[in-house]
Parts: C-alpha cells; sequence; structure tokens
C-alpha cells in the first residue's frame, strides 16, 4: 500500500465515480482504476461495487473512506501550517452555512485581510452543514441550529429578533406589534420542519398554548415571500434576513421574545489549524465581549441554538 494508491481510493469515494475523480487528480482513468485495483489486490478486499459505468463503495470502502477522510484532512492541515510560515498567502478555507447573511460578512473581512486565501462556501440546512463539517468536507460552520456535540466547539456571533411578515394589504399590517394569541386563528406560510426559524416560532407559541395554522410549508425563503405577498398567510423571518419590499410588512411581537443566532462552529481537533484560528481572529472582532467560545452541550446554557428565550409579558 502506498498513498498514491489511497489517494485514488478517496478521489473515487470523495466524488462518487471514476472519472469524477480522475479528473480531481488529473490523472488518467486506467491510472486510477489501476491504483485502485492494485489496492484492492495486496489486501484481498472489494472497496467499490462496480455496476456498469456506476461504482458504489462496499461496506468495506466506507470504513476505509472514513478514514482517508481524517488522514487528508489532516495532510490539509500540515499544508496550512506551512503555508503559514509564510503569513498565510495561499490556502484554501471551506466554509458551510445556512444562509448567506453573517457570513457573508465574514468572508468580506478575512478575504480584506488575507487576499491570497481561495474561499469556498456551500449553502444547506442545519443538519447538511453540520454533516458537512463532521466530515471534514467544510473546515468552519456558520449554524443557528447545533446539535449537541461533545466534538465541535461553537462560538456565538450574533443573535436577532424573529418577526412577522404579512402582505401589505393584510388587516394587520397597519399595527407596529401583535400579540402572539392574535396569531390563533391566521393562516402560516412556513418553512420545512427543522427550520430552526420555525423551531424557535412554533415553541414560543407552544409555552402559552397556541396552536399555530401553517396551511403550507415551502422549502425556499424566496418561495415563502412570494406567497406571503400574494395573501397565502403570514410568514415570520429573523430580522437580519428579511429584504425590505413595498408589498410587505414587518410586524413584531409585543409579548414574546423570539430570537435565532449564528454561532461559529469547527471541529475541536482542528481548533489549533493556522487557517481556522486566523478566520477565527477577524471572526471575534465582531463579537460581543460577552460572547466566548463553547464545547456544545457542555452546559446548559450552550443547547442547541434557535429554541425560543424566556418570553415576558407586556402590554400591546
Amino acid at each position: 500500500m502506498n498513498l498514491t494508491q489511497l489517494r485514488s481510493f478517496h478521489a473515487v469515494a470523495s466524488s462518487g465515480g471514476f472519472v469524477a475523480g480522475a479528473a480531481q487528480l488529473n490523472v488518467s482513468q486506467p491510472t486510477l482504476t489501476a491504483q485502485i485495483k492494485a489496492l484492492e489486490a495486496e489486501f484481498g478486499v472489494e472497496l467499490f461495487y462496480r455496476r456498469n459505468r456506476r461504482s458504489e463503495l462496499t461496506p468495506s470502502g466506507r470504513d476505509l473512506h472514513a478514514i482517508t477522510q481524517r488522514l487528508f484532512a489532516e495532510e490539509k492541515e500540515a499544508r496550512e501550517f506551512l503555508e503559514a510560515t509564510k503569513g498565510l498567502s495561499t490556502g484554501h478555507l471551506r466554509i458551510g452555512a445556512v444562509g448567506p447573511y453573517h457570513v457573508t460578512e465574514m468572508l468580506a473581512a478575512f478575504n480584506q485581510r488575507y487576499p491570497g486565501i481561495k474561499l469556498s462556501m456551500s449553502i444547506g440546512n442545519s443538519s447538511a452543514v453540520q454533516r458537512e463539517l463532521l466530515d471534514y468536507r467544510s473546515d468552519i460552520a456558520v449554524l443557528a441550529h447545533i446539535d449537541a456535540d461533545e466534538r465541535l466547539i461553537a462560538i456565538p456571533y450574533r443573535r436577532h429578533p424573529v418577526l412577522l411578515f404579512m402582505s401589505a394589504d393584510h388587516r394587520l399590517a397597519r399595527r407596529k406589534s401583535v400579540r402572539m394569541e392574535e396569531l390563533a386563528e391566521e393562516p402560516f406560510v412556513a418553512r420545512e420542519q427543522g427550520s430552526t426559524t420555525r423551531r424557535a416560532f412554533e415553541s414560543a407559541a407552544l409555552e402559552r398554548g397556541i396552536k399555530l395554522r401553517t396551511i403550507i410549508e415551502i422549502g425556499s425563503r424566496e418561495a415563502i415571500r412570494e406567497a406571503v405577498i400574494h395573501g397565502i398567510g403570514i410568514g415570520y423571518v429573523s430580522e437580519a434576513e428579511f429584504i425590505p419590499d413595498a408589498r410587505l410588512r414587518l410586524v413584531r411581537i409585543s409579548n414574546a421574545e423570539i430570537f435565532t443566532a449564528a454561532h461559529v462552529v469547527l471541529l475541536r481537533e482542528r481548533a489549533h489549524s493556522r487557517l481556522i484560528k486566523a478566520f477565527l481572529d477577524v471572526v471575534q472582532t465582531a463579537v460581543p465581549r460577552s460572547a466566548s467560545s463553547m464545547p456544545i452541550g457542555s452546559r446548559p446554557d450552550s443547547a442547541p441554538v434557535g429554541g425560543a428565550s424566556r418570553s415576558r409579558r407586556r402590554r400591546a
């Protein structure tokens, strides 16, 4: 076994096929195939099921892929360390996020300080972004909701209130605020189950014994806006994510404090990566002094973010 064989295997396993793996390594497909066949022959193991033009990892292949993910992530970290001695003039930082709202300002600040570092960003739901981080497919995650996991460290970044938004001709649109109880019979347009904002809003309603009437679920922020504009129902959104529109009105909730929060999340074992530390140094300039890094799930106050906070009853 040699590193070239493992690199060939990892490229095919990560990219999903021999053609893509060969392109990734800039070698011919026969060369790549020969490397993997030699690895399989040496150890008498089958790493891929080859079905016509498709390839799929066998159980042994999946186990080996988990190892090569760690191996090449550490190789990348070693390269980053060596690049850091040159003043972080080159390198590649991969960031996963649930939306562009906070991460864009982070990337802009980091790019201004380290213009030679290549940046790439992927967008997905919280579960997918966290899985990418745990699988070493990203270096940093920017998340609101975080599943408890001692392998991760979360650094609070910012939090924003959740507000209602509705079409400009809705009967409540002229109000500056409404009480939660007034929303009991209103139709709502919401993101899919598991959405951080939805979790926060529904928790606040449940706390008051209010069952919301969600009449449609849409997995796109843009589509929800259009549905609300056309009067299908009311929506709710983090204040940071709302895009002003003459056809929409924002309305606050007077007797509930509902927030979503943004956290910068990293693997504990990679906390000393020079490139990751450089990114955190940039981000920390925007973090309130009271915010501190914390292992997720280690204390009650570091529970997954996104639930409704304790609310205070106030007069409407």
